[in-house]
């Protein structure tokens, strides 16, 4: 925490009529843009159509637009990464990816806004301790709050399947994805649509586990069987969690007055506060507003705020 700023919490105030017209407008809005956004994804798997099906076709891509927000796809080795997950099954299944591949709602891949395809991730879920590493082939989700669109088996092994969104923690992981980038480094004449081959890593520790009670087996991709020569096995890890608290990032600032400003304006929504925190050497203060009980408050909350103008908000799990 900055010395001379400390954590500051500014109180709730009265005005929660104002604050439940807000929700309710909120999620008027997201019903609404409901329809653009599936245009939008179409959109962005109609530009893949020119990517060659198959597998290992590695693609950044250009950055690109939906619903009035800009998404840079870059090579991030450092990724790392809380919010909150869904999954996507069968109106996409059989469906060409953003990397030209067919989405298989059985195997174990995800969706991804900004990392390459394909990459490699972990995601953990935050509320069972459950992690898996997936294979990242698509763009997505386009939805606010959403940080990764994870496939129904995927979802299944991690155990939200049935409630459909989850508290999560996602994770690059380097080595597959980092011989990726090598790979496409060592050879550009393909630019950023290539064929590549990574080299082995040690196989992880993982424990089987069943479905939960009630859930169907879905059959395992032979496809994710044949990537174990990266040193990743289909499994999941169990870790121990600790409880979490969700809350909306409205924004990160170098100045201290900007995010007091911020505050201000924020404050009718909850409770808001600011903290210090260092990034590569360099002091921000973070405005946050919660913590925030549901993801469905989170949601509307985040829709509001990201109406008022502040579009780098979203929502962060601690």
């Amino acid at each position: 925490m900055c010395a001379n700023h400390p954590s500051i919490e500014k109180p709730h105030q009265n005005l929660r009529g104002f604050v439940r017209f807000g929700v309710l407008v909120a999620f008027a809005l997201v019903l609404t843009a409901c329809a653009q956004t599936k245009l939008a994804v179409y959109t962005v798997k109609e530009i893949a159509q020119e990517a060659p099906a198959g597998e290992g076709v590695y693609k950044v891509g250009q950055p690109y637009q939906i619903n009035g927000i800009w998404y840079t796809p870059a090579e991030d080795l450092a990724y790392n990464e809380t919010g909150i997950a869904s999954w996507y099954g069968r109106p996409f299944h059989g469906q060409r990816t953003a990397n030209g591949e067919i989405y298989d709602m059985n195997a174990l891949t995800a969706a991804h806004k900004t990392l390459p395809m394909p990459s490699y991730v972990r995601v953990t879920n935050m509320e069972n301790g459950r992690s898996l590493i997936l294979r990242l082939n698509d763009r997505g989700p386009f939805v606010n709050g959403r940080i990764i669109d994870v496939s129904y088996r995927a979802a299944q092994l991690l155990g939200f399947s049935e409630k459909g969104t989850a508290r999560t923690k996602v994770e690059i992981v380097d080595g597959p994805s980092e011989n990726l980038i090598a790979a496409r480094a060592a050879n550009p004449v393909g630019g950023l649509d290539m064929e590549v081959a990574a080299a082995p890593r040690p196989p992880v520790a993982v424990d089987d586990l069943p479905p939960l009670a009630g859930v169907g087996v879905a059959p395992v991709d032979d496809r994710f069987q044949r990537i174990v020569g990266l040193g990743i096995e289909p499994g999941v890890t169990v870790f121990e969690v600790a409880p979490t608290e969700m809350y909306i990032q409205a924004g990160a600032f170098a100045v201290y007055e900007s995010a007091n400003k911020l505050s201000s304006e924020l404050e009718y929504l909850g409770q808001v506060t600011i903290s210090s925190i260092n990034v590569g050497g360099r002091q921000l203060y973070r405005v946050r507003i919660g913590p925030i009980a549901s993801v469905a408050r989170a949601d509307a909350t985040l829709a509001v705020v990201i109406d008022q103008g502040h579009t780098e908000a979203r929502i962060v799990i601690e």
